[in-house]
């Protein structure tokens, strides 16, 4: 076992003098020659995420981080990562959930407090320069736009995050297999490889085309739905909650529509006290569909639970609405 962390921990080591001396290619080449050896080792699927970054493949290193924080979520350097690459493409909500998770699995994070706070500037600039849009004599609103556009050092009111270079720590399950949901990873000092070089900053990004602005607004609308649901949940509202679901929603039990509205009805209103809270909501629109993965933080007087859930939903009639819900991953 002692053989086997040295191992682990060299090549880690190995791989990280090579993406500091600017050998991506090479970094890369081992990366991937260690990952086929244990290919769920969370420090080598980190260091790859950093390595794709640095070669500008933004949707590889998103994927490879997500993943990451699926199958660890204790670990808040892969949600940091994961905003700055959000943030450097303009998703500053998908950027502001994933910094707010690193900040919940680490509350001691600077780097991602900074980062969310550099976050939320961006969002008030184009809060203030769509209030700008709206009436150019904005004396208020033309002076906040500037403030902030100092306060990032940006003239164009873009954020600059840091990405987390190489702190996330390695589990201590063998190589070959997967680490139990319940088993957080230990912290192992070796494994850590000493990646100096400076903190990226990504630029912002051009302004986005419009069938990309299109994209992200539908992804803003999608997002927004399963909040009031969420909501309407919460304030044991069942009008509002039943209204978030499509007239050919798919009922768990294949019961009628009508049977299982009644069913929520009872159980909702039943309670004393809801809570429903949505955590690192991850959106993918493709048309009028979209499917939304997120943590649900569910509470009430008599039970509490975090679990994962995926929504499958349908643009009918202007409004995103709940085609299929399912629990898990």
């Amino acid at each position: 076992m002692l053989m086997s962390t040295q191992v682990r921990a060299d090549d880690a080591a190995d791989i990280g003098k090579l993406l500091r001396s600017g050998q991506v290619a090479e970094a890369l080449q081992k990366v991937d020659s260690a990952l086929a050896q244990r290919p769920k080792d969370a420090q080598l699927r980190f260091l790859k995420g950093l390595i794709l970054t640095e070669q500008n493949k933004s949707a590889e290193a998103i994927t490879v981080f997500s993943k990451l924080t699926d199958d660890y979520p204790e670990l808040p350097e892969p949600y940091n990562n994961l905003a700055v690459l959000y943030a450097s493409s303009g998703q500053y909500d998908k950027a502001r959930a994933a910094l707010e998770m690193a900040i919940r699995t680490n509350p001691t994070y600077g780097t991602a407090h900074e980062n969310l706070g550099d976050v939320y500037a961006k969002l008030a600039s184009q809060a203030y320069d769509k209030a700008l849009q709206l009436d150019s004599s904005n004396n208020t609103a033309k002076l906040k736009l500037t403030l902030v556009k100092n306060l990032v050092g940006n003239t164009t009111g873009g954020t600059n995050p840091k990405t987390a270079t190489a702190a996330v720590t390695t589990p201590t399950a063998p190589a070959s297999t997967a680490p139990a949901a319940s088993t957080k990873p230990a912290v192992v000092a070796a494994n850590k490889p000493e990646v100096d070089k400076p903190e990226a900053k990504l630029a912002p990004k051009p302004a986005a085309s419009t069938a990309t602005a299109a994209t992200d607004r539908d992804e803003e609308e999608v997002l927004k739905a399963v909040e009031n649901w969420a909501k309407a949940w919460s304030n044991k509202d069942t009008n509002a909650y039943l209204a978030h679901y499509a007239k050919d929603f798919q009922t768990p039990k294949g019961e009628t529509h009508k049977a299982w509205a009644d069913e929520r009805r009872n159980r909702i209103e039943g309670k004393g006290r809801i809570n429903v809270k949505i955590e690192a909501a991850k959106v993918d629109v493709e048309g009028n569909t979209a499917t939304v993965k997120f943590r649900q933080i569910y509470s009430s007087d008599q039970l509490t639970a975090n679990s994962r859930k995926t929504l499958h939903m349908i643009k009918q009639d202007g409004k995103w609405q709940i085609k299929q819900e399912r629990a898990g991953s």
